[in-house]
Order: structure tokens, then C-alpha cells, then sequence
């Protein structure tokens, strides 16, 4: 949603609860900004990820991650070092380290993953399937693995089995 005619160019506001949303890997993903409404300077989006899901250890070549906690917890590895952070915390992640982040808790946690420059989030949609509001995000099926890695490539990125092989 934008702000009434008249507002400054590429102003946007997306009120709480709203912005289009799609499944990954378990995991729910509402985007609050994307490329188009930036410039391209960067995407927001509002990750919400149930007990025991994260994505696999993956790499960006073209992006540098940022994560704010807004509830929970998540275990956020970064090379061969891992952390927990709660609610509150922030973590930036820059381009070209393998990184991975997965929720330990019993209860669903809630982070801002802010992708500079923007244009990731496409990645998202192609890969993911549109959220239905009040349903949780079916779990990952591993058959689609390889679908992933593929469309990820394409993004300039890579994924890596839990071991740090590349998957092919």
C-alpha cells in the first residue's frame, strides 16, 4: 500500500499483518519491502519460523543479510561459529560466508531479515507457494532439495548439506 497521492515518490507503507507472503522450506516469509518499492536498495522481510526450522547452510554472493529478533530464538551459524540470539537481537551476515539459522525453541520465532541490495526476495516467490493466511507452512520436503539449489544458483547463491558439501 502506498501513501495518498501527493506523499513523496517511493514512499510505501505496508500495515502490520499485510504484504504479500509464500512458504520456504517450512518456514513463512512476508515481505514489508522488496526491490521494486526501493530502488533496489534493499528488501525487508518478516520471517516466521516454527520449532526445529531454518534453511540449510547456504551462501549469497550478491547480498549481505541482516537479522533483527522480534520474538524467540534462533541459533544463527556463520562459518564454524554458531549463536543464539532472542528477541532484541541483531546480526548481520555479510556476502560469500556460509551461513544457516534454525529455530531451537518450543515456540515459533519472529525475525526482520533485511537483503541489501534487494531483488533476493524474487528467489522467495519462485521457490516458495503463496501463504494462506491462518494456515502454518506445510514442512520442506526434501525431494524438492534440488529444485532449491537450482533456483538459488540462479540468485548467485549456494546451498550445502548439513555435512558442507555443495548439493549439485
Amino acid at each position: 500500500m502506498t501513501f495518498a497521492e501527493g506523499s513523496a515518490p517511493g514512499v510505501s507503507y505496508v500495515r502490520a499483518g499485510e504484504g504479500p507472503a509464500t512458504w520456504v522450506v517450512g518456514d513463512t516469509y512476508t515481505f514489508k519491502a522488496t526491490a521494486a518499492s526501493t530502488g533496489g536498495a534493499f528488501a525487508l522481510i518478516e520471517a516466521s519460523i516454527p520449532p526445529g526450522n531454518g534453511p540449510p547452510p547456504h551462501l549469497h554472493t550478491r547480498e549481505d543479510e541482516a537479522f533483527y529478533l522480534l520474538d524467540g530464538e534462533l541459533e544463527i551459524s556463520v562459518g564454524q561459529q554458531t549463536t543464539l540470539v532472542r528477541a532484541g537481537d541483531f546480526a548481520y551476515l555479510p556476502r560469500n560466508f556460509v551461513h544457516w539459522f534454525r529455530n531451537p525453541g518450543v515456540a515459533p520465532a519472529k525475525a526482520l531479515i533485511l537483503v541489501t541490495p534487494g531483488g533476493f526476495e524474487r528467489f522467495f516467490t519462485e521457490i516458495g507457494v503463496p501463504a494462506r493466511p491462518g494456515e502454518s507452512a506445510p514442512p520442506f520436503d526434501p525431494a524438492d532439495g534440488e529444485h532449491l539449489a537450482e533456483v538459488n544458483r540462479r540468485y548467485g547463491g549456494q546451498i550445502f548439506a548439513p555435512t558442507g558439501a555443495v548439493t549439485t
